[in-house]
């Protein structure tokens, strides 16, 4: 069954109509990483304002948390899985080198006919993601999309490595999109990549530039390899710039937002961008002090945590932004459109 692409004159609006979230039962804190590394809980606490992140079991995959999180986002938007067009889903850790994530999720939600295909802009995901659908709902191209990020990068790291095994920590977060009236959803991004600076942060091995050989395994090479000063300076800059880029495309100023909700990859880079755009803090959402950096995960279960606890209501303004691998980066401005409480989508 293929799914009729829907053509529509004129641009709606492409808004959130609900959001989910599911993260591993097993907490790994900073005091259980001193057990395994040369670190203390003070060091990772001050440097990235981490103290447990969750980590995903045996036999739970990145393709489980990603329909927990697309079922939640479902059930939240009141909006019944055969009526998806689309699902995007953001990940570096899938299941399967190929096929998508997104196919498996497709699959066990239930949305039968709907295309899916998985993104690959590594923590920046979800927000390329987002841009994406949007794009295709404003113009009438699809009518209800589900947009997850989700990653388990626990499998991806070295746990010799102190500088980033304590970094990561495994989730998914989604959110359900459909039209809304024009004003509301997204109002502007602003995205991009640099892939000069490819070696910055990657997995040398395991692709069909360097297939994985017991050398190489032994050398860790299938392991995430991270230059952190290098990413930390470049975060620093591109998060404050593209906030204020996709502001500027929706006709905003820092002044109009409600809510920030950046990656949670580091407390000091998230304060950074909140002083480029002179936020003061209680306008800044973290909760990368329980989950660490979730990757493509991190800003949709940000925004479902913030949702849930009463910190976004109708007509507030918010600003996402993501950066990672690649490099890439990307902001959206969104204006909420549901009230909580009353049962309007």
């Amino acid at each position: 069954m293929t799914k009729h692409v829907h053509h529509r004159s004129g641009v709606c609006g492409a808004g959130i109509l609900g959001v989910g979230m599911a993260v591993p039962s097993q907490v790994v804190t900073n005091a259980d990483l001193e057990q395994i590394v040369d670190t203390s809980d003070e060091w990772i606490f001050t440097r990235t304002g981490i103290r447990e992140r969750r980590i995903a079991g045996p036999g739970e995959y990145t393709s489980d948390l990603a329909t927990d999180a697309c079922r939640q986002a479902l059930s939240d938007a009141e909006v019944d899985a055969k009526d998806i067009d689309l699902v995007l889903c953001a990940t570096t850790s899938g299941d399967h080198l190929w096929p998508a994530t997104a196919c498996l999720v497709q699959d066990r939600i239930g949305a039968q006919g709907a295309q899916a295909v998985d993104i690959s802009a590594a923590c920046a995901g979800f927000v390329y993601g987002l841009q994406m659908a949007g794009a295709l709902i404003q113009t009438g191209a699809v009518r209800k999309a589900l947009v997850v990020g989700a990653d388990t990068l626990s499998r991806h790291v070295d746990w010799t490595d102190r500088s980033t095994c304590v970094l990561f920590g495994d989730g998914a977060g989604a959110v359900a999109l459909g039209q809304v009236p024009a004003g509301y959803g997204l109002l502007g991004s602003a995205m991009g990549a640099d892939g000069s600076r490819f070696g910055d942060l990657l997995i040398p091995a395991g692709g069909t530039r360097m297939p994985l050989t017991p050398e190489l395994l032994a050398e860790h090479k299938d392991k995430l390899l991270m230059h952190g000063q290098e990413v930390f300076k470049f975060a620093v800059r591109i998060m404050g710039e593209s906030c204020l880029a996709a502001l500027d495309r929706a006709g905003m100023t820092p002044d109009d937002v409600n809510l920030f909700i950046p990656h949670q990859a580091n407390v000091r880079i998230i304060r950074a961008a909140a002083e480029r755009m002179r936020l003061p803090k209680e306008r800044v959402f973290t909760n990368l002090d329980r989950y660490g950096n979730t990757s493509a995960a991190s800003v949709p279960i940000a925004l479902c945590e913030a949702v849930r606890m009463g910190r976004v209501r109708q007509n507030d303004v918010l600003v996402l932004v993501g950066f990672g691998a690649g490099m890439t980066w990307g902001a959206n401005v969104v204006r909420w459109s549901r009230a909580e409480g009353d049962g309007s989508r």
